[in-house]
């Protein structure tokens, strides 16, 4: 599908890529990985043709669509929403515009009265060749499919015919996340798709990238997103870019297992060079050795090095220990918050006690920032209050973090205002561990990537945590290495998290809790985050720009509510009856196979022994035992098939 060939480039006078290169071949799914700054949206603008090597060829197989989904876009058409995803097909307008023109010249030719035959002719051929055109467009790019797109990115039939101006940063990237996906590109680029959805839709995603059947390139801060979706990594390695097959944890393994073996294979040359000087030495000064002497320094001299990777510089941070607090550090009472006519969030009565990590979950509009805000004193409510004891420290990182930077100020300027008067050594080593060196902490704010931006935001946290932390999608625009060490920094954290975020594995490894944002209500979710994506799958939850509940419309809700969760348990339940006894049957039978495997594997070692063949019994014996094992065998594995295709087939069914 393309190709980079000896592609070198760089930008603001570092070197990122050198001598790259790289073939892309039709369904291969690449993941690309590294840290911030160290090249790969670079690399996708380059594929995009939005950027030029400095040397170095990039080709791609003619007639290839590219599709590219940037972090950031600057500038949106003004056009409603379905026509921009369904008109994104460039052949669609265009046989439009044709067939209008042709329609117009058959219609003025037939209404002359003196047009020539053959004339009237070629014109009502071509407007029945255009017919046909666009109605092969129509059936490969179908109104239906573009509509199943926008339903899975959370949008409502109502957005349809909204123009994309009125719809906020976030939904307008989904409006061009969609129009990617339904234009099925033969090589899609995906920067951080997943920074302006929420759980719902990036369950859906998912699914459709996993059975997407062109060349992928994606950038993700979700591991176990990306691990779902590639098959091959790209990784920008201190020693340069490097491929690897498999997944993310699969890379992961590949390159652990590189380096044990250069360590070894450096290890065993120290010793042999040890051996060696120590010969030499010994001997240097004995006529009779001098030839053993000199053979062994040509060896010294001819041994090969080896060059141990080096280590990039990873993101490690810890929080200090916070003050002890309240039992209940936060309590929120009959708490309401209105946008005019909209109800965000209607009369929730909420407390948090010390200690916990709650994960704020619900579909994109339905309040899950609008709540953070409150609680951080952000914006005011309608009705109701926020209660904090006096011992309580809130510390609010927004999902919008930039807005909140001074971007006049340095970065070391920026973390220091935060710090509460903390020394400029701790400040210093904050930004440090965040990987910001002497230089580094100088630059101006303004200068910053997206991701550095995020590591400034996260340092003025660092310096004063506070025990009550709120963060708002606290991962967007972090690289995987900081994602990760940031996860493991919070699950020391002493103190009280509550948290949106839309990434799995995240929420998997902190969240002791889970609040469920819908409706205008907030309420704590009984089971685990699996069985909250398998309800949404179940009721095909859509999540709306306009998700917000209207006064009128929560008449009723609490039954309805109510009625939901039996629902979902008389689901669960059937779904436990029908698949228990299959899963226990197939584990049943897959031991058994083992043991029957191990035993034919033992009688035919046996009845390899010449020794067996002096007594005929007990030959006998053998080949019998091993002719009734290998009957079983083949019966077991008969009957495991048959378990296993009834049990995908029940897994389909339930959307498993």
């Amino acid at each position: 599908m393309a190709a980079l060939n000896d592609v070198s480039l760089s930008l603001g006078g570092e070197t990122l890529l050198d001598g790259l290169g790289l073939q892309v071949h039709d369904g291969d799914h690449v993941g690309l990985v590294g840290p911030n700054g160290s090249g790969k949206s670079s690399l996708l603008r380059l594929l995009a043709g939005e950027l030029e090597p400095d040397g170095g060829r990039i080709t791609r197989v003619e007639g290839v669509r590219v599709g590219f989904l940037p972090q950031e876009i600057a500038q949106f058409p003004d056009r409603p929403l379905f026509a921009f995803v369904y008109d994104s097909i460039a052949e669609r307008p265009r046989l439009r515009r044709k067939l209008e023109r042709a329609e117009s010249r058959l219609a003025k030719l037939q209404s002359s009265g003196g047009a020539d035959e053959t004339e009237l002719v070629e014109a009502a051929n071509t407007v029945a060749e255009l017919h046909e055109r666009t109605a092969a467009v129509d059936a490969q790019f179908s109104a239906h499919e573009a509509k199943q797109i926008l339903h899975g990115l959370g949008f409502s039939q109502n957005d349809h015919s909204r123009p994309l101006s009125e719809l906020s940063g976030g939904w307008k990237m989904r409006a061009v996340l969609a129009s990617l996906l339904f234009q099925k590109p033969g090589l899609l680029l995906l920067d951080e798709p997943t920074n302006h959805l929420d759980m719902p839709s990036v369950a859906w995603f998912s699914k459709f990238l996993r059975a997407y059947g062109h060349a992928l390139f994606l950038v993700s801060h979700d591991r176990e997103f990306l691990n779902e979706q590639v098959n091959r990594i790209v990784s920008f390695e201190p020693e340069g870019v490097r491929t690897f097959r498999g997944n993310y944890d699969g890379y992961l393994k590949q390159r652990d297992e590189e380096r044990q073996v250069l360590e070894n294979r450096a290890k065993n040359l120290e010793r042999e060079r040890a051996h060696l000087e120590q010969f030499v030495r010994r001997f240097r000064a004995k006529a009779s050795k001098a030839a053993q002497v000199q053979s062994r320094v040509r060896m010294l001299e001819k041994m090969e090095t080896v060059e141990l990777y080096r280590s990039a510089r990873e993101t490690r941070f810890s929080f200090p220990p916070t003050a002890r607090g309240p039992r209940v550090p936060l309590r929120v009472d009959a708490l309401s918050k209105s946008f005019g006519d909209l109800v965000v969030l209607d009369r929730v009565t909420l407390a948090v006690e010390r200690g916990d990590r709650v994960a704020i979950v619900g579909p994109n509009g339905a309040g899950k920032t609008t709540l953070l805000k409150i609680l951080s004193g952000e914006i005011e409510p309608t009705a109701g209050r926020v209660q904090l004891p006096g011992l309580s420290e809130v510390r609010y990182f927004a999902q919008h973090h930039a807005e909140a930077l001074n971007l006049q100020d340095t970065v070391y300027h920026e973390v220091m205002r935060s710090s509460d008067q903390s020394s400029a050594q701790r400040v210093r080593a904050v930004l440090g561990a965040l990987l910001f060196d002497e230089l580094g902490i100088e630059k101006r704010v303004s200068v910053l990537s997206g991701g550095e931006r995020a590591r400034v935001a996260l340092a003025k946290i660092l310096v004063r945590p506070g025990n009550v932390l709120l963060m708002d999608e606290p991962t967007n625009h972090l690289d995987l290495q900081t994602t990760e060490a940031l996860t493991d920094a919070l699950a020391t954290f002493d103190g009280t998290l509550l948290f949106v975020s839309h990434n799995r594995g995240f929420i998997r490894q902190l969240a002791t809790k889970l609040w469920v944002v819908h409706d205008g209500q907030v309420e704590s979710y009984p089971g685990t985050l699996d069985d909250y994506l398998w309800s949404c799958q179940a009721r095909e939850i859509a999540p709306a720009t306009d998700a917000a509940v209207k006064p009128e419309s929560k008449k009723g809700s609490k039954h309805a509510r109510k009625e939901q969760r039996r629902r979902d348990a008389e689901l669960r339940a059937e779904q436990n009856r029908e698949l228990k006894p299959l899963e226990k049957r197939a584990k049943a039978l897959e031991k058994r196979i083992a043991e029957l495997e191990e035993a034919v594997a033992q009688h035919t070692k046996d009845l390899s022994n010449p020794e067996l063949y002096d007594d005929a019994s007990k030959r006998n014996a053998v080949i019998r035992e091993m002719q009734t094992a290998q009957a079983e065998l083949e019966r077991s594995f008969e009957q495991w098939s048959e378990a296993h295709e009834k049990l995908e087939r029940l897994r389909a069914a339930f959307d498993l």
